[in-house]
């Protein structure tokens, strides 16, 4: 959990009032199913499978002990979860020893999206999270295959100024 994070917080999309707040073991089969109604993550294995809940228990239990991240969920007048990102602050010594905050697995619910939840959350992030924060930069990375998402943050003010790269660490021992 982020100390300093202001929490809950209310944002207003075009179409509802939603609560942004810390996520919490209730709410795992929610953003497990936020993870599987998006394609690109359900093909990486997001699938919602039963076997793997433990698995998506124990990082729930992991990101909420570290002092650096943050699991936020959004939440409906109704109670529903509609949305989920994870905040991560990188003190770095970069850029005179700024602060950064990464944003991660931004999820909005299918039959949510459009309706203005994702422009709320980012907006959110960048103008009241960032700065109670002390973050001097918000930063993220999305898929190359997320056109759509790109176009989204690009209007949002977000500049695609870097190349990301990632390895993926074998599972067993290297031969």
């Amino acid at each position: 959990m982020i100390e300093g994070l202001n929490l809950p917080a209310s944002v207003r999309s075009r179409s509802a009032d939603v609560v942004i707040r810390r996520a919490t073991p209730d709410d795992l089969d929610a953003i497990v199913r936020l993870l599987s109604d998006d394609p690109i993550s359900a093909g990486r294995g997001d699938a919602a499978r039963d076997e793997d809940r433990g698995a998506y228990a124990d990082a729930l239990e992991r990101i909420v002990a570290n002092p650096a991240n943050e699991l936020l969920v959004a939440v409906d007048e109704a109670g529903r979860v509609t949305a989920t990102m994870q905040l991560t602050l990188i003190p770095g010594m970069a850029r005179r020893g700024s602060t950064r905050l990464l944003v991660e697995a931004v999820r909005v619910a299918s039959t949510e999206r459009s309706s203005g939840i994702g422009t709320a959350l980012m907006r959110w992030v960048v103008d009241a999270a960032a700065v109670e924060l002390g973050a001097s930069l918000v930063q993220l990375t999305s898929d190359a295959a997320r056109v759509d998402a790109h176009r989204f943050y690009r209007r949002l003010g977000f500049v695609d100024s870097h190349v990301g790269f990632k390895y993926a660490v074998p599972a067993g021992p290297a031969l």
